[in-house]
């Protein structure tokens, strides 16, 4: 099955979702986020097919996401790392975290609590604005077009 191209259209959520939009590549990311770097460790946690992880993995290193780095000469063997985009989409994944939590968690509550480096505690993201670090969510904001529009 042909995959659909987003990545030419005038639209940065489109252009994200070129990238990240097939769902097992957000998971790919949050297992390397959490420390699963080498291919047979993200493929026992998905429970994914290789052939589906290889494509999934050269699909994010080849669009920046991830590199590979070596680490056995005998036999080769490589393992995942995040680059700085891939880090910064982490930063989305906490987003839709915050959103599962909510809506979705369920009766037993949330699967996985973040604790905050800078205070310790136990947190979730929440949109600020980059300008005046005031709340920053959809109905706070207008829709303006930009250099880069059409």
């Amino acid at each position: 099955m042909q995959r659909t191209q987003f990545g030419n259209m005038t639209c940065s959520i489109a252009r994200t979702l070129d990238v990240i939009g097939e769902p097992w590549s957000p998971l790919i990311l949050r297992d390397i986020y959490v420390g699963l770097t080498r291919f047979e460790q993200i493929r026992e946690d998905l429970n994914i097919s290789r052939k589906v992880l290889t494509v999934r993995l050269k699909w994010l290193v080849d669009n920046g996401v991830l590199e590979t780095r070596p680490y056995s000469d005998r036999p080769p063997r490589h393992e995942y790392v995040l680059t700085e985009q891939g880090r910064e989409l982490c930063d989305l994944l906490l987003s839709m975290v915050r959103w599962g939590d909510r809506w979705r968690a369920g009766y037993a509550g949330p699967p996985v609590l973040y604790r905050h480096h800078a205070c310790g505690k136990i947190a979730h993201v929440e949109p600020v604005c980059s300008e005046c670090g005031g709340a920053m969510h959809a109905t706070d904001v207008d829709v303006l077009p930009g250099p880069g529009a059409a």
